[in-house]
């Protein structure tokens, strides 16, 4: 029994200094990083995910910032049922460019980290959850569906230093008329 409490306090330990070495951008600033992003690159290595890889489209959100400091994203999806919308709700952490939110699909509480933008073109965003065992995305947003090859670039070096391999790294295409006109 002790044993097992060990090993399950030094994995802990692992996976939160693993996750430690994520820091945000710089000076980040919400009101500037509101409005209207599309998550035009993906690295995921969930087995789960492995069958909707090659379905994926570059989806559009909407960051909205609350006057507590937390944020809304409205994130427009396209699936093979149409194109479909869903709310999250970030809370704000005691750093900024970090948030959490409760994911009802999994019934857990998961760590968004902005690591790097410059707020007019590019973000690069970090999802982390502890489930079974450590799973993270890294996400690439960009103020267009279509991004410079140099952005593109420095997502798939981020993505490689966290341990993903190439086949996991994507940059899908951009969705039809998703949002439709005047949605979003």
């Amino acid at each position: 029994m002790r044993t097992t409490v060990v090993a399950v306090v030094m994995v802990m330990l692992c996976v939160m200094m693993v996750h430690a070495d994520v820091k945000p951008q710089r000076d980040f600033n919400l009101q500037r990083f509101a409005g209207r992003w599309y998550r035009v690159g993906l690295a995921y290595d969930s087995p789960s995910f492995v069958p909707y890889r090659d379905k994926l489209k570059a989806s559009m959100g909407i960051i909205t910032p609350l006057t507590n400091g937390n944020v809304n994203l409205t994130m427009w999806e396209a699936t093979p049922l149409g194109c479909h919308s869903k709310l999250y709700q970030y809370e704000k952490t005691n750093v900024p460019g970090q948030f959490t939110y409760f994911s009802s699909r999994h019934n857990m509480v998961k760590d968004i980290t902005v690591v790097d933008t410059n707020y007019t073109e590019y973000a690069l965003v970090l999802k982390h959850k502890v489930f079974n065992s450590e799973y993270t995305q890294v996400a690439l947003y960009g103020r267009s569906q279509r991004v410079r090859t140099e952005v593109i670039n420095k997502f798939k070096t981020l993505a490689l230093s966290r341990g993903f391999s190439r086949e996991s790294i994507l940059t899908p295409p951009p969705a039809e008329n998703c949002p439709q006109s005047g949605s979003g």
